[in-house]
């Protein structure tokens, strides 16, 4: 082995250990519940939607009612990163705090949206529905996104791709689990797919 070689080989290596260490770093204190191995173990189900695994991806198309899928622990105080790719049909969202997982609805929660066709636009993509409206409603749909959700005591932020869509103080719901949804349009009109890539949880 020549010494330029050498040398070669060990930046290369040094460059591959700085990498890794920087992902560690960035997914310390993380739980990924979508994005390993175990996705599909991770959660409840709740409805009949397709959930499935396809190319590494969390993906659902198609269900009869509404369908979840429910977090098995319940979180009071965390954070949520959420990287999804929607349809410009596609009805879904995070709903944080459920006080019943057996029942999930925006009744019973905060409900993240992700809704570009929602028929009151003003509670559809990055808005919290019924609780904090968005103005301009920002577009999720023919493209990857990614929410960044806060929840702390009674404050809820909503950030998405990098821009906060909801900042507001609501004490309704303390702690519960959380879920992903796949929905029907209006009048049962066949939803969009969504999918999901990596979604990780951290306690605060």
């Amino acid at each position: 082995m020549n010494r330029f070689f050498a040398r070669s080989l060990a930046l290369l290596v040094v460059a591959a250990s700085v990498a890794a260490c920087s992902h560690m770093r960035a997914d310390a204190g993380w739980t990924t519940l979508v994005g390993g191995p175990d996705t599909l173990q991770n959660w409840d189900r709740l409805g009949d939607a397709n959930w499935r695994m396809e190319d590494g991806l969390l993906v659902a198309d198609k269900a009869s009612v509404a369908s979840y899928l429910v977090t098995k622990n319940s979180y009071k105080d965390f954070q949520i990163r959420a990287e999804f790719w929607a349809d410009h049909t596609t009805n879904s969202g995070i709903f944080m705090r459920i006080a019943d997982p057996k029942k999930v609805a925006a009744t019973n929660s905060y409900e993240v949206n992700i809704y570009d066709q929602r028929p009151d636009p003003s509670y559809g993509t990055g808005a919290i529905v019924d609780f904090a409206k968005v103005s301009p409603m920002p577009k999720a749909g023919g493209k990857w996104n990614t929410f960044l959700i806060t929840a702390k005591g009674t404050n809820l932020i909503v950030e998405m791709n990098g821009v906060q869509t909801v900042n507001i103080q609501d004490s309704k719901f303390a702690s519960g689990p959380f879920a992903l949804q796949f929905a029907n349009g209006p009048q049962g009109a066949p939803g969009g797919i969504i999918k999901w890539r990596k979604v990780q949880i951290s306690a605060l």
